[in-house]
């Protein structure tokens, strides 16, 4: 199966004659392998007289350069075709000893979730579907503010890769005209205050393009859409995993208060007027920032307040 989608991941027509000599097979097993195709969700277009074509082109991930990058830097990386969701596969890892830090990525998940329980859309090939999952001692690496800090290492790859105008939505978006386009989920298991596992989610909308079939709950954009060309996936994932780096490092040194600032510059709500929803209640205030430990400081009825937890749900407020 990945044979044939390296040969029509370029977008163009290839007839079935074409497929069956590259790949060794008859036009009835190149038929079998594309119905496995459409199987995954991708759109293939037939044409009589042209062949057949991927509806759009593919970036794939090229598992090699990755894990040669990764071992390079003390990681150990691993390329799935499908999974259930890449935060269980560094979790199901993890929990059988698996070397660490472990990175697991996915040309497509079947069950990707974001925060509050949330599904993650997960094509196949178009977005990249990462997570870091690491064994951290709790005395020596604080864990508070952890995915703000997180959040700034998507942020710096996006705008290496060119894209402008992206910023941060407290706790865990990142947002391009008020449309998202990116996010983190941490999960943790064990003692976080000994030895603890901890996987660090990263979702990124690559070259997902709007399609009736892509069902999202909120607005959302991608870099292709913003960029106007195919991102590559594979260069994406070594950007992202230096900046991860970079700012894991700053964070196990100084812990979240020493990024507090640089956190608050990026931030697109500051100084305006939201609701919190925790539940079933809905508190009004004025974004103030967040505090050391990357908590949430709001003006409520003129007195500060300060909100943290995975439950919670920040929006702007209608009139803001």
């Amino acid at each position: 199966m990945r044979e044939v989608l390296q040969l029509l991941g370029d977008g163009r027509f290839h007839s079935g004659e074409a497929l069956g000599a590259l790949l060794g097979v008859s036009r009835a097993a190149v038929w079998k392998r594309l119905e496995q195709l459409e199987a995954l969700g991708l759109e293939i277009h037939r044409v009589r007289g042209r062949g057949y074509r991927l509806a759009s082109p593919i970036s794939f991930l090229d598992q090699g350069v990755i894990a040669s990058e990764c071992l390079q830097a003390g990681w150990h990386a691993q390329v799935f075709e499908s999974l259930d969701s890449t935060n269980a596969q560094a979790l199901r890892q993890l929990a059988a000893n698996a070397d660490a830090p472990l990175l697991i990525l996915a040309e497509r998940q079947e069950s990707g979730r974001g925060r509050r329980g949330r599904s993650w859309v997960s094509p196949f090939g178009e977005n990249l579907y990462f997570s870091l999952g690491l064994r951290v001692e709790g005395a020596g690496f604080s864990l508070e503010g952890l995915s703000l800090s997180v959040g700034l290492a998507v942020l710096r790859s996006l705008q290496e890769l060119g894209l402008n105008g992206v910023g941060m939505k407290w706790p865990n978006d990142l947002l391009v005209s008020g449309r998202k386009i990116a996010g983190v989920l941490l999960e943790l298991s064990g003692d976080p205050s000994g030895t603890c596992q901890v996987v660090i989610g990263i979702g990124i909308n690559v070259n997902m393009l709007p399609r009736s079939e892509v069902q999202i709950d909120q607005p959302w954009t991608s870099m292709r859409e913003l960029c106007g060309h195919i991102v590559d996936r594979t260069d994406l994932a070594l950007v992202l995993g230096r900046w991860l780096r970079h700012y894991l490092e700053r964070h196990e040194r100084e812990g979240f208060q020493g990024l507090q600032e640089e956190w608050e510059s990026c931030h697109l709500w500051q100084e305006k007027e939201v609701s919190l929803i925790a539940g079933p209640q809905r508190i009004d205030g004025v974004v103030l920032g967040v505090d050391r430990q990357g908590a949430l400081r709001l003006r409520v009825a003129g007195q500060e307040r300060q909100f943290s937890g995975g439950e919670l749900s920040l929006r702007l407020r209608d009139d803001s």
